[in-house]
């Protein structure tokens, strides 16, 4: 993996500090700050008891370091998942506004982005692609991947920091436009993506959401919204590289694919984005955002039973491509609104 150089080798287990309960010890992956690891140091210690007791501590470490993984308790089930989430995060919601495809597995828990296992999904802030987003994501290991899989972070704030204030600056003023069409098989359907038949209830949603629609047949939906690129994270006004420019632009995909697709969508291609004002966004500019984020990257291997909480603001994540079976779970909480 490009970036930080840090590879899919065996977490350190230097201890360097017991948490306030004593039960479990706080310790780093190969001496980095990304992220705070904590270990259960009794055996059978659950996360939901451990969270109740020491949920401020988790909090205070999302607000300065970004991402906290827990090890070594007590595997979780789904539920006892949900509940840690509930006391870190406050009450958990459902995933709307979809970007890709994912089920229900209980409650507010969902499967992680159900992509091909070839295919490596590349770092970005959960949901940024709009104006209301998780403060808190939670990720559940039930099964690590034969080999790959891992799922990268990387410190949003350095990010913003290695990319060039003229770039950067740029993105801040004019923000970025996301344009989607809905239909003939291509990309997800409007109706699972607004998880709704009703064409109505469609136009409610991006009504109060500021997106523009245009309905191209009784199928054919057309979106578009422009978003930040840049935010300020709420509680500590630390500024951030915040969006899915590089996700969403049609660079995002191998050149022979790209062709295909713009050839068999007539030009309407399911997902693009463009500068706020509907000018081009350079591909020069997207390469370099996208060596940002390899330059900030840091991977650590799934072991069963891991847990990883990141502030989704601070923290942008990945997903390698991996081999065999591999079931990670997700919830998310907090719901933040753009200011305007």
């Amino acid at each position: 993996m490009p970036g930080s150089g840090i590879g899919p080798r065996p977490a350190a287990r230097k201890g360097i500090a017991l948490s306030e309960s004593s039960l479990a010890r706080e310790t780093t992956i190969n001496g980095g700050p990304l992220p705070a690891v904590f270990e259960a140091a009794v055996e059978g210690l659950t996360l939901a008891s451990w969270g109740q007791s020491n949920v401020e501590l988790i909090r205070r470490k999302l607000g300065t370091v970004g991402a906290v993984l827990c090890r070594g308790f007590k595997e979780p089930t789904i539920e006892e998942f949900q509940e840690f989430l509930t006391i870190v995060a406050g009450e958990l919601f459902d995933y709307s506004y979809r970007s890709t495809p994912r089920h229900q597995v209980s409650g507010k828990i969902y499967t992680s982005t159900e992509y091909p296992a070839h295919q490596k999904i590349p770092l970005h802030n959960e949901m940024s692609y709009t104006r209301q987003w998780p403060m808190v994501l939670g990720f559940l290991c039930l099964q690590p991947a034969a080999s790959g899989g891992e799922t990268p972070i990387a410190d949003s704030r350095k990010v913003l920091a290695r990319i060039d204030p003229e770039i950067r600056n740029r993105f801040a003023t004019h923000q970025v436009q996301y344009v989607r069409n809905y239909g003939d098989d291509l990309d997800l359907s409007w109706q699972e993506v607004f998880q709704t038949d009703d064409r109505a209830v469609v136009e409610d949603f991006c009504r109060s959401a500021g997106i523009d629609w245009e309905w191209k047949s009784e199928q054919r939906l057309r979106t578009s919204q422009v978003c930040q690129a840049v935010a300020e994270h709420p509680q500590t006004h630390e500024q951030v590289w915040f969006n899915q420019a590089h996700l969403f632009h049609v660079t995002s995909l191998a050149p022979d694919v790209r062709a295909a697709l713009i050839n068999s969508s007539g030009g309407e291609l399911p997902r693009n984005t463009y500068y706020g004002d509907g000018s081009e966004i350079e591909e020069d500019d997207l390469n370099h955002v996208r060596a940002a984020y390899d330059r900030e990257t840091v991977t650590f291997p799934w072991q069963q039973g891991d847990v990883l909480v990141v502030d989704n603001m601070l923290v942008a994540h990945a997903r390698n491509a991996y081999q065999g079976k591999r079931t990670v779970v997700v919830g998310m909480g907090q719901l933040n609104e753009a200011s305007t």
